[in-house]
């Protein structure tokens, strides 16, 4: 043994012994025979499980652990086991598992399935899909010609179905994240004039003149108007109330229920144009009891669309006016409602919408009403700067 200067014998240097492997709190790692690192865990459910993808590097499978201990930690954990069901399955389980929908949306969701998401995710597994993969979607329809209004109808059932599946932990994030991918840029509507509405009142079979009048000055739906009783009528105070509508399947089949949202039920002030028209109408058409349908076809039977529709074209000729549907009375009747100074609110009830998006494109409409402030005000401005020329000049 080596002396110190002093004479004293002088301590070798420990030699620290081989380190062993620390062990992980959470999770383990090990290096593959290829060279790169595997990271294994634990799950919630006590699933052993190993990560998605290897690491070039011991540090990052360790980082990866790490952050996966944080999301059980802060309950924000996934189970990539349940992601891996097909978005066909997944899409047909989330629009069975709705038996409040109506009989029409149903069929309408089936429909964008089968022939705008199946085609492109079906195979997929849910936790696949990926922001990517939307956008390419969307563009590919939108490319195809396919409507605007159904692409936005598709996006918005993608984007339900994928909360959904975010609610039950089965993705992190809804993939869905077009901004106003899912808003309706329906192409403008034609609005009537008073003497085109009355018109087609005059062109029309004579049983159904009271219906023109009333989808126009009463706002109604057709299927509010189907469904319309003669208990739902009061003359005396000129009102209608909205309590019911039918639906009409693709199969043929109509069912009558509730309007589409709690906002449909509601009272239709109407004008007394309409109620002369009305008191006629029930006086020659309609069954003298409570229960008795207002509108009815030539046969008594109840109306429908597609025996409407050969009986609307032949008053559209008659009258001279091309390009309108029935439902475009509701809409110039929206449009005269705005015209007489309806508010938002007063707009909002009397087409039975509770949010004002709808409401709103009526207001935006009157473009007439806001010329005339616009001006208004340049007369007034007009007015004050010749004045100040006045006082300026000692005139």
């Amino acid at each position: 043994m080596a002396k110190s200067a002093l004479g004293a014998p002088e301590e070798e240097p420990r030699r620290s012994p081989k380190s062993k492997p620390v062990k992980r709190r959470f999770g383990r790692v090990r290096q593959l025979p290829s060279g790169r690192w595997q990271a294994r865990y634990k799950g919630p459910d006590d699933i052993d499980r190993a990560a998605p993808e290897t690491f070039a590097t011991k540090r990052d499978a360790e980082v990866w652990l790490t952050k996966k201990e944080a999301e059980i930690l802060a309950e924000d954990w996934t189970n990539p086991d349940l992601g891996k069901i097909s978005f066909k399955e997944y899409g047909s389980d989330w629009v069975n598992e709705r038996p409040g929908l109506r009989p029409k949306t149903v069929q309408l969701y089936e429909g964008l399935l089968r022939i705008h998401l199946v085609p492109t995710f079906g195979n997929q597994a849910v936790n696949e899909i990926k922001a990517a993969h939307v956008r390419k979607w969307r563009k590919k329809l939108l490319d195809a010609k396919v409507g605007p209004v159904t692409v936005a109808k598709a996006y918005r059932l993608l984007k339900a179905i994928m909360n959904t599946a975010v609610e039950d932990r089965m993705i992190k994030a809804n993939p869905c994240q077009i901004k106003s991918g899912g808003n309706e840029e329906s192409p403008e509507r034609p609005t009537l004039t008073v003497k085109q509405v009355f018109a087609l009142a005059d062109a029309i079979e004579p049983r159904f003149r009271a219906l023109v009048l009333m989808a126009t000055f009463g706002s109604l739906r057709w299927g509010e108007l189907a469904a319309l009783q003669r208990k739902h009528l009061d003359l005396e105070a000129r009102t209608v109330k909205v309590m019911r509508a039918t639906t009409e399947l693709k199969d043929g089949s109509v069912t009558i229920g509730p309007p589409k949202s709690a906002a449909g039920l509601r009272t239709v002030a109407l004008p007394e144009v309409v109620i002369t028209e009305l008191r006629a109408h029930l006086e020659e058409y309609t069954a003298d009891h409570d229960e008795a349908l207002v509108f009815l076809g030539a046969k008594g039977a109840m109306l429908r669309r597609p025996t409407f529709s050969r009986i609307w074209a032949k008053a559209l000729k008659s009258a001279q006016i091309s390009g309108v549907h029935f439902h475009d009375l509701r809409h110039t009747g929206n449009t005269f409602a705005s015209q007489s100074g309806a508010t938002l609110r007063e707009l909002m009830n009397r087409m039975g919408h509770s949010t004002t998006r709808a409401a709103l494109i009526y207001l935006h409409t009157e473009n007439d009403r806001d010329r005339k402030i616009a001006d208004g005000m340049g007369k007034l401005a007009e007015d004050a700067l010749k004045d100040e020329d006045q006082e300026g000049s000692g005139t």
